[in-house]
């Protein structure tokens, strides 16, 4: 057995290759603005099924770019994906990220209320008077929340990344997110992650 002798700073982008190297051998046609997502969301996965299940928004990349270039701020419904996200990249435009989660208000009021900490903390996102952007990578209330959040027009989204795991409605949750009018980029089915939803908005981030 042999090794590939590369360098630590050459690592990522030979994965990219790889990556990109392979699917075209699957003859995957993917479009030139959605391929760094995908192709970043494969990296962090080594699943190729994202090139198939991931949907995304008309024109929902650059609408992003735009929106992040002119200050637009991201929640977040875990701290390993406020953890992953490049923070300084987003500061550098006016933007932060926040995450509710751990927040000692949103846990009572979630106790009191009989309802999760990720749906309490999509209400205390509406609170902000901030362009924002949703990267919701565990929590199908979260998406839920969000959705009935726009219908009672207290929230207005510049977009939505939904991809939360798992198997308790979260494909009915991911359902929602399609069937509305916010721009989106959505993993259908079970899969996805926190770091999933940490590597779209890197991609994005690192693409602007």
């Amino acid at each position: 057995m042999s090794f590939k002798i590369i360098k630590p700073s050459e690592i990522e982008k030979e994965s990219f290759n790889i990556i990109q190297k392979e699917l075209t051998e699957m003859g995957k046609q993917i479009p030139e603005e959605l391929l760094p997502t995908i192709v970043r969301v494969i990296h962090t996965t080594a699943d190729f099924e994202y090139a198939d299940t991931m949907c995304f928004s008309e024109d929902v990349i650059s609408k992003a770019k735009e929106a992040i270039k002119s200050g637009a701020h991201i929640v977040t419904d875990t701290n390993m994906a406020l953890a992953g996200i490049n923070k300084k990249t987003l500061a550098g435009y006016g933007g932060e990220v926040h995450c509710f989660m751990a927040d000692e208000d949103v846990a009572a009021r979630a106790k009191e209320m009989g309802v999760t900490r990720a749906a309490v903390s999509m209400d205390k996102a509406a609170e902000l008077d901030l362009s924002l952007i949703f990267a919701i990578g565990n929590a199908p209330t979260a998406l839920i929340r969000i959705h009935e959040l726009i219908q009672e027009k207290k929230l207005d989204p510049v977009m939505i990344i939904a991809v939360p795991v798992g198997f308790v409605n979260v494909v009915e949750a991911k359902e929602l997110i399609l069937g509305g009018t916010t721009p989106y980029i959505v993993n259908r089915g079970r899969k996805g992650g926190s770091t999933v939803a940490a590597a779209i908005c890197n991609s994005i981030l690192y693409n602007l």
